[in-house]
């Protein structure tokens, strides 16, 4: 059974206890979105970037500054991230492709096809120490007109891919799932977390977290369930310096420890679909829930963005 220490916290596990702030509150820093998604935070500018998909924007917060249109129409832009020179990767329902936006704020196009056929719809993207791309290629931006335009899927298989920007090459790292969604690394880089959310459109299809070890870099094998979630879908999650596991769920966080154990629920009155750390100490857990951006203060410490 859970112990509560506060209503915002379910507490399964003394580990936990540790990562959390029991007098921090929630708190909303934006509620006007459809469907907020891909929160990235900008350490060198201190803000919060994110998506409000069906709205096709995306929105900037500061802190004492509020928030602004960041860039508006979006082409539908679901999940973002940054390179390692600071540059903004982002993933397009749209345009059915990752784009780079660059230091003078042009976009560069990085992924749009495999094999001359057209990607379904990137929906999370996650960049290696080593500079290389990998993201998650679901249907849902084709699905209906609400968050892209609907079509039919060209590609036969939902992949997860990495992409080497320096030469282009674009290459399926697996190919297995019903639906790939969020994406990271353990902090060593040698395993790579992939949520499958395939149950949010058939319910007796997959709800968990898989994990597979990384292969010089490049290859993927011995690919298992790492997590179930026991409430929603995990959609977007992020890794802390410790290798635990903040993921997304219908009733709010859920942490994993790094074997897979569920450790604690962060309660939020909307259902989650991504997060990310951020803020000067990187302590700062940032979360698009539904309509809202929430924060809340932690003692876990987010892994280094540039």
């Amino acid at each position: 059974m859970p112990h509560d220490v506060s209503p915002l916290y379910e507490i399964y596990d003394t580990r936990f206890r540790n990562l959390v702030v029991p007098s921090a509150g929630l708190e909303e820093l934006y509620s006007e979105c459809r469907w907020a998604e891909g929160p990235v935070w900008f350490a060198d500018t201190g803000c919060l970037i994110w998506s409000d998909i069906p709205n096709e924007r995306m929105l900037r917060w500061v802190p004492g500054g509020g928030v602004s249109i960041f860039r508006a129409p979006s082409n539908f832009t679901n999940g973002n991230t940054r390179d390692r020179q600071g540059r903004l990767v982002s993933c397009e329902h749209g345009g059915r492709r990752v784009t780079r936006t660059e230091i003078d704020g042009s976009i560069t196009v990085l992924a749009d096809s495999y094999k001359g056929k057209r990607l379904n719809s990137p929906n999370d993207v996650v960049v290696r120490s080593d500079g290389t791309i990998w993201f998650t290629d679901p249907t849902y931006g084709i699905l209906s007109n609400y968050e892209g335009y609907k079509a039919e899927p060209e590609q036969t298989t939902r992949n997860v891919y990495r992409l080497d920007p320096s030469t282009g090459a674009l290459e399926v790292v697996v190919d297995d799932f019903g639906q790939p969604n969020g994406l990271a690394f353990s902090p060593d880089e040698t395993r790579l977390y992939v949520a499958d959310s395939a149950a949010s459109h058939d319910l007796i299809a997959p709800r968990h977290i898989r994990v597979f070890d990384v292969v010089d870099g490049k290859a993927l094998i011995n690919g298992r369930v790492f997590c179930e979630i026991d409430a929603g879908i995990p959609d977007g999650f992020r890794v802390d310096v410790e290798g635990n596991i903040w993921t997304s769920a219908s009733d709010g966080v859920h942490c994993f420890a790094p074997e897979g154990t569920l450790i604690g629920k962060i309660k939020i009155p909307q259902t989650v679909a991504n997060l990310t750390f951020g803020g000067p100490r990187r302590n700062q857990l940032f979360i698009t829930a539904t309509r809202s951006v929430y924060r809340v203060y932690t003692t876990a410490t987010g892994m280094q963005m540039p």
